[in-house]
């Protein structure tokens, strides 16, 4: 992957905080791997202004808003509202099916796999997470819908979406299948002797807006347009509704 100028990423910016819209597929801090040469948000962001944290994380394929403090009072101030839970997160998914969803709250408890990498519903030992659900728009046999996490628990989101028998498109771990253009366009050809592409290859979310109070005592909502893959999903989606 091609090195991303940072400062493109940027949203908003002021004295204590700078607002991204973090490309799918870049890791928010670096990679518990022996190989570091990849980018990392962490580390772009510290390459801006040394002083700079990240107030919180997205999963590498999810795309969207994320706020970095530029010094220690800032972060301190974000890090006590999400432990209140006093930022609203938004985020939207296109999840498999045609769903009705209004209002609809998931409190399901989550644990961690052993290996760390995915988590299940574990009633007995789980910690709380709750999750709230509203249709945005309902395809042919998609539904974008719009995730409201209360707690943030790791793929807390895919997990309860799951329970609900709609799991995100493409999320492969959680039963998400891929959305091709022959599932929307009625009459779709496609050329002998090639393979069909899905549509998107990630999982299908996107942060879509983080709502949250600055030092002077204003809130204020900072929101991120979709990249190139989740707006041209929708696109085709609506295209073909």
């Amino acid at each position: 992957m091609k090195p991303i100028p940072f400062e493109e990423l940027i949203v908003s910016e002021n004295d204590d905080y700078i607002i991204i819209n973090k490309p799918p597929r870049v890791a928010s801090l670096d990679e518990r791997t022996t190989d570091r040469s990849g980018q990392s948000i962490l580390r772009m962001a510290k390459a801006y202004h040394a002083e700079a944290q990240l107030g919180h994380r997205l999963d590498k394929e999810t795309s969207g808003i994320l706020a970095i403090a530029k010094h220690p009072e800032a972060y301190r101030h974000l890090a006590m509202q999400f432990e209140h839970r006093e930022v609203t997160k938004r985020y939207h998914a296109l999840t498999n099916g045609v769903h009705n969803f209004e209002g609809i709250s998931v409190y399901l408890p989550i644990s961690p796999l052993k290996d760390g990498t995915a988590v299940r519903i574990d009633r007995e030992h789980g910690k709380i997470a709750e999750t709230i659900f509203n249709t945005l728009q309902a395809y042919r046999n998609a539904t974008l819908v719009e995730c409201m996490p209360i707690t943030g628990r790791m793929h807390q989101i895919r997990v309860h979406l799951m329970c609900l028998k709609a799991p995100i498109v493409n999320d492969v771990t959680y039963g998400g299948k891929p959305i091709f253009l022959s599932d929307v366009k009625r009459k779709f050809n496609l050329k002998q002797g090639t393979e069909e592409l899905p549509l998107i290859n990630r999982v299908a979310l996107h942060a879509h807006s983080l709502t949250f109070t600055q030092l002077d005592g204003i809130e204020q909502t900072f929101e991120a347009p979709y990249p190139k893959d989740f707006g041209t999903l929708v696109k085709q989606l609506e295209k073909f509704a």
